[in-house]
């Protein structure tokens, strides 16, 4: 296994490091976040290279290390901030163990305040630091109790486009603890999360689909994200047929689908011809989920039976019932019965 060494001894702030090697490979024991992209050391210089070797020294090293970082949190400099800040986000990355260890000695209160930093490479290092804590699920209620949420949300709106992607990432981690689900919603994260989808890189556009997904279990968050303007970007996601967003966003709408504000914009933005494409030409997968949405969509509408046949969705969905998966077969049988029944009579009542 190919190993890096450095210098015996290497001294940094007042610092000394000594015997530290790396494998190479150690960078892949990390979320499925992915989150530690903003490239800190793209210059290569030999002592960014020693330094991101000492975040990854022993135990032993690294237990004397972190009470050293935390109190340069706290320092005047904003130097000496990023440094600690930096160091943290990489012992946490690279070693699970030291996620607890970081939270336990006091890290989580400085980190978040870092997060209203005026200096946006700070803010960004900050916001990936309480990523990597987050990653330890003993953390996340210190996290939330030190009030990480509002300013989390405060970089998704006002950071760099990697803070904005990881701040989503955190949000998805302590949302998944379903008491903090509301109170993520309540705290405004939902229309950024929603600009981030719309707007961000592709990256970006899976953490916030990731984020929303997990945030809409709960209906209060369902009807602020119908309300915050989701459905027009979750339909132009799934209109670009093999883009890698079609199946998250297609997910996500499903979540709503059932709720009648979600049925009224989905039909107003132009989701109806995107959901029959892709029972015509999605993955076997897509086209079980659009089957399933268009089913929500006409249980209870005249108008939409008229308006999803119209728009040719029966053929494919014939096609879907004799060569789909068992409860893909389910769903399309049961849509093709509706959209054949008589479109008149008193089932109009039942119209929006």
């Amino acid at each position: 296994m190919e190993t890096e060494n450095i210098p015996s001894k290497f001294s940094y702030m007042g610092r000394n490091f000594s015997d530290l090697t790396i494998n190479d490979n150690s960078t892949s024991a990390f979320s499925e976040c992915n989150s530690d992209i903003s490239g800190e050391f793209a210059s290569a210089s030999a002592e960014s290279r020693q330094l991101w070797l000492a975040c990854v020294a022993t135990d032993d090293q690294s237990d004397d290390l972190i009470p050293q970082l935390i109190s340069q949190l706290n320092s005047p400099s904003i130097d000496y901030q990023k440094q600690a800040a930096l160091e943290i986000r990489l012992l946490a990355k690279n070693k699970p163990e030291n996620r607890l260890k970081i939270a336990q000695a006091g890290a989580i209160k400085p980190l978040i305040s870092l997060l209203s930093s005026a200096d946006s490479q700070l803010q960004e290092y900050g916001v990936t630091a309480i990523l990597n804590l987050s990653l330890c699920e003993e953390n996340k209620d210190h996290i939330m109790l030190f009030g990480a949420v509002k300013p989390l949300v405060r970089v998704l709106r006002t950071g760099t486009p990697t803070a904005k992607e990881n701040a989503a990432c955190a949000l998805l981690r302590l949302s998944q603890l379903d008491e903090n689900k509301i109170l993520i919603g309540r705290s405004g994260a939902i229309p950024p999360l929603i600009d981030l989808l719309e707007t961000g890189g592709m990256r970006g556009k899976k953490d916030a689909s990731t984020a929303l997904y997990s945030l809409c279990s709960v209906k209060e968050n369902k009807l602020r994200a119908v309300e915050s303007g989701i459905m027009k970007p979750l339909i132009e996601l799934m209109s670009d047929i093999g883009s890698p967003m079609v199946d998250k966003s297609a997910y996500v709408l499903s979540l709503l689908a059932h709720l009648r504000e979600a049925k009224v914009a989905l039909v107003e933005e132009g989701g109806v011809p995107v959901l029959v494409e892709l029972v015509e030409v999605g993955s076997h997968r897509q086209k079980e989920i659009a089957a399933a949405i268009l089913l929500q969509l006409c249980e209870d509408s005249v108008v939409y039976r008229t308006m999803v046949a119209r728009e040719g969705a029966i053929p494919p969905l014939v096609a879907l019932s004799q060569s789909g998966t068992s409860r893909a077969k389910k769903k399309a049988e049961t849509l093709i019965e509706l959209l054949r029944q008589p479109r008149s009579g008193n089932a109009a009542a039942k119209d929006i």
